[in-house]
């Protein structure tokens, strides 16, 4: 099969990962989206579960369609699971769960940590808290790996990787931009919440996402397994974000075939290069003129949408993704195969 079907290395019912063993291992349900990519390992996940659902414990529900490899599992229960090690997702699993669920031996296992976003609250001078004998700890972009202090912990910079559809979903048939950001209003100018409304009275643009309805342009919720057929209608995906980590849903619209017009912050000028596969800018007039030319000429929306594919293809394919977890797993864990 080739790239361009977006098949992924290892099925996640079965398999090995390269060059080691099929491994246990026990993460928490943090971000769905990602969750869900990170299960396409060819390994079994433990996810600890709580009644009511609370963050970083809920069920993962009928929304994303789980593998037969992801085993949720009562938090207090966790301490009886057989676990190869142990990959945390959150500072607060890291310094206060993980003393609570977990026995001596399953704390002292092999152990990642992924750090999803940009160092708060300084940009620069903030010192990441992971330190674990047998850890990593692992960045998604390497603009959030150059921004955090981590000392002398041992680091990897994997970057996302998505199944992508197997031929472009793109239709841009509507002569506008579509935003998603989680909590836009809530959130406030570090993920762009002004820029938005500022270009929103100057284009037409739409906003998808949990609390979008409170902004101008918001239209809920859409979900998750039907986002990337949403934005394809769309004529461009727009990102008004300062500072954050570079969102799945922006590798999402590249692979779906959207150009992309965002502000020239974080990792995506590593991404977007300017007239091939979208435009960046500092400026948020060229942004709007920008917008205003891709509605006004579809056939180079196209175009750029298709060179934004091509990108996502190549750089955040779940191949590649697959590639360098295993890589990483079997480091930490050693390439043996079981007796």
């Amino acid at each position: 099969m080739s790239r361009e079907e977006g098949a992924p290395s290892g099925s996640p019912g079965g398999g090995r990962g390269r060059g080691g063993r099929r491994l246990r291992i026990l993460t928490w349900h943090v971000h769905g989206n990602y969750l869900h990519a990170l299960t396409q390992l060819p390994h079994d996940f433990v996810i600890p579960v709580l009644p009511g659902d609370p963050p970083g414990y809920a069920t993962p529900g009928p929304r994303i369609p789980w593998g037969p490899n992801v085993h949720p599992v009562p938090a207090r229960e966790v301490c009886r699971e057989a676990l190869d090690c142990v990959i945390y997702q959150s500072r607060a699993a890291f310094e206060r769960d993980r003393l609570l669920l977990l026995t001596p031996e399953q704390r002292a296992l092999p152990c990642a940590y992924i750090e999803h976003n940009p160092p708060e609250p300084h940009p620069t001078g903030t010192v990441h808290w992971f330190r674990h004998e047998r850890g990593v700890l692992v960045h998604v972009t390497p603009h959030n790996a150059l921004m955090w202090d981590c000392a002398d912990v041992r680091t990897q910079v994997i970057e996302h990787g998505l199944v992508a559809p197997p031929r472009p979903l793109y239709t841009g048939e509507r002569p506008r931009g579509i935003v998603v950001v989680n909590h836009l209003g809530r959130r406030g100018r570090r993920v762009g919440a002004d820029l938005y409304q500022w270009a929103a009275r100057q284009v037409p643009l739409d906003l998808i996402g949990m609390g979008s309805e409170e902004l101008v342009g918001g239209r809920g919720e859409v979900p998750n397994m039907e986002v990337a057929a949403y934005m394809a209608e769309y004529r461009f995906f727009f990102s008004p974000i300062r500072y954050a980590s570079l969102g799945l849903s922006l590798v999402e619209a590249m692979m779906a075939g959207l150009p992309i017009v965002g502000v020239a912050a974080t990792e995506l000028p590593c991404v977007i290069a300017n007239g091939v596969n979208g435009w960046v800018d500092s400026q948020p007039q060229r942004l709007v003129a920008c917008m205003r030319q891709l509605i006004d000429e579809p056939a180079l929306a196209r175009r750029w949408g298709q060179a934004a594919r091509e990108t996502a293809l190549r750089r955040f394919s779940i191949e590649r993704y697959i590639g360098d977890w295993n890589e990483l797993l079997a480091g930490l864990v050693g390439g043996q195969e079981q007796e």
